[in-house]
C-alpha cells in the first residue's frame, strides 16, 4: 500500500470513529452517514485501482506497438 492510499485509509477510519461518536453524542444525521459511505467507497476504489496497476506503475496493459501491424 502506497503512502497516499495509506493516508486515505487512516483518514477514512478516523472519520468513521468521529461519525460514530457524533451519532452517539448528538443523534443520527443521515447526511453525515451518507458522506461517510461516499468516502468509504472512494477509499475502496482508490485501493482497488492501485492494486490493479503493475509493480512498475505503468498499468496492466502491454505497451502499444508503433508501426504498421504486419
Amino acid at each position: 500500500m502506497s503512502g497516499p492510499v495509506r493516508t486515505m485509509t487512516v483518514l477514512t477510519c478516523a472519520a468513521l470513529v468521529l461519525t460514530t461518536a457524533y451519532t452517539v453524542a448528538l443523534g443520527s444525521s443521515g447526511w453525515l452517514w451518507f458522506g461517510m459511505m461516499v468516502l468509504l467507497v472512494a477509499t475502496a476504489g482508490v485501493a482497488a485501482s492501485e492494486s490493479a496497476t503493475a509493480p512498475d506503475g505503468r498499468g496492466g496493459r502491454p505497451p502499444r506497438r508503433s508501426g504498421p501491424m504486419s
